[in-house]
This record gives C-alpha cells, structure tokens and sequence, in this order.
C-alpha cells in the first residue's frame, strides 16, 4: 500500500478530515537514523501529525517545522515537512525502547516525557513564521496536537497518530487522522464528530488491516466528500552547498582552526546522516566568502 494523505469533509461539510498512510516513510526515517521500537513509534507520530498538517499547506515551498521537547529518554524531536508532501525528521536518542507492563506496548509519553513543550512553526513566505508554543499534556503526540490546535489555532480537533513496529524492528504499519470541526458547528454535529471518535480504532491497526486512507475515513463517515489525494514521502534535501553556507555563518576564528589545526572538517545531516567532507582549500574559500561579507557590511 502506498503512503498518501486524503483530505476530505463531511456531515454537510462541517467537518474537515485528514488521513495518512506514512508506513514507508516512517520506515526510512527508521533505517537512516538505525532507531529502536520507542524512539521510532515516538518519531514516527510526530513525522506524521506533521505531514498532516503541512497537506493543508498551499505554497509547494511553504513548510511547517514542529519541535517537540518533553524532557524525557528520547530528547528532543524535530520535523520538517513542506507543501510538496516531503517530510524528515529526527530524535535527539534514537536507540529508546520502552514499553508498558500493562499491557506491552510502546510506552511513547514516557519515552517523550511531559514536563517540556511543543512549538509549531509555519513559514508561509511572509516576513515573519507563524509560531504557537504549549505545554505538552501526555507526550503521546495525539493529545499533545490536538491540544495545540485547540490552544493555537482554536480548532476543536481529534488527533489520532500511530505506528506499529514488528520484532525485527521494521516498521509494520503508521498512519494518522485529523477530524475537526468548522466554526459555527451545530449542536448535532458536534456530536456525531464525538460519536465518530469515540468508535474510531487506531489508525495504525487499520493500516494494519489493509485499509488504504480513503477507506479509513469512510469508515468513520460514510458520507464523505473526498477533495484531494496528496503524496507523502521521506525526502531530506541536505547538500554540500547547504552545509558549506552554514559554515559561513560561524565564526570566523573557528572557521581558521578548523584550517590550520584540522586541515579541513566533516559535517554530518542529523536528519538522514549523510556525511559531507571539506577540504582545507575548501574551508578557505569560505572563509574568504565570510571576510568578503564582513568587509561589506562594514563598508555599508
């Protein structure tokens, strides 16, 4: 089955819905990043709530970057997705498995831990990015969204984000859905979206079962008015000429001892892990670049 988001609404279209199919995609972040069960499922839901929220993107160049920082075993989170469908992310701790003894499962809110915050930042190609900040309330990632929309952007919303991973570690299934409902909601439906919720399984078991995202949401309301079919993909767009700009904005003292005491330097992508060499020959050529700047900021 292939990863996809369908949007769609319902109930007269007084309800919008996301859906996602992110099985590949959580996979590779999975083998890039060479992440144990609780790391990857914590990963995973946040790459994924991510991609759901970027699908609403309309700028192919827009992108929404969500960090989240719970204090907890796996450290901080980071995703990037774009309006193409393109997302990548990272944990600070990719090697956390945890689970419950009640039941077995991945203990994500734990491995995430609580006591820190989840920041959404949307730049739209405007000035200035959008950025909303709250608490995180359970570190499961759905609650922690759907608490932000509801905060941030004061749209009563259900989020549900998951991922199944088998014994080899391999990613078995991961999916999420957005329900939420449009200003001015009438009374009935408000309570048909909270009747749908609340027989609504997890995402990640219906993936499971075979059910692509169409299907997902129709099984939630049948009357679906499905609007839009988007891609999903893994994508990290480091590059050689990405870092080598990074490292004209350090100083330029470090810039010099990474010339004459290391001879040049190694930069790695914390996103996919790919490594990029600089030369000595290199690393002057930006230092030259770096003075050049100075010299005409100065000048200005």
């Amino acid at each position: 089955m292939k990863d996809e988001i369908v949007i769609a609404d319902a109930l007269n279209g007084a309800v919008r819905i996301h859906a996602a199919v992110t099985t590949a995609m959580v996979e590779q972040a999975r083998l890039l990043n060479e992440m144990y069960p609780t790391s990857c499922a914590a990963l995973g839901r946040v790459m994924t709530a991510n991609a759901l929220m970027a699908s609403d993107l309309k700028d192919p160049n827009a992108r929404i970057t969500v960090r989240i920082d719970g204090k907890g075993p796996v450290g901080s989170i980071l995703s990037q997705a774009d309006g193409r469908g393109n997302v990548k992310g990272f944990t600070d701790n990719p090697q956390v498995y945890l689970f419950r003894n009640s039941d077995g499962k991945l203990d994500v809110g734990q491995a995430v831990g609580r006591n820190g915050t989840l920041t959404v930042s949307k730049d739209l190609g405007l000035r200035e990015p959008f950025t909303g900040v709250v608490n995180l309330q359970t570190g499961e990632i759905g609650d922690d969204f759907a608490y932000y929309f509801a905060v941030s952007e004061q749209t009563p919303s259900v989020v549900g984000v998951g991922v199944l991973v088998n014994t080899d570690y391999s990613v078995k299934a991961a999916g999420g859905i957005f329900i939420q409902l449009l200003p001015n909601a009438a009374e009935e439906i408000i309570e048909a979206a909270e009747m749908a919720a609340k027989t609504m399984r997890p995402v990640s078991a219906s993936v499971d079962r075979g059910m692509n995202a169409e299907e997902i949401i129709r099984e939630l309301f049948p009357d679906a008015n499905i609007m839009d079919h988007r891609p999903v993909q893994w994508n990290c767009d480091c590059s050689k000429d990405h870092f080598a700009r990074g490292l004209a904005l350090i100083h330029e003292k470090d810039l010099l001892a990474m010339i004459e005491e290391d001879h040049g330097c190694e930069t790695v992508c914390q996103y996919c892990g790919r490594k990029y060499q600089f030369t000595e020959e290199e690393l002057k050529e930006i230092l030259q670049r770096h003075q050049n700047v100075e010299n005409r900021t100065s000048i200005d």
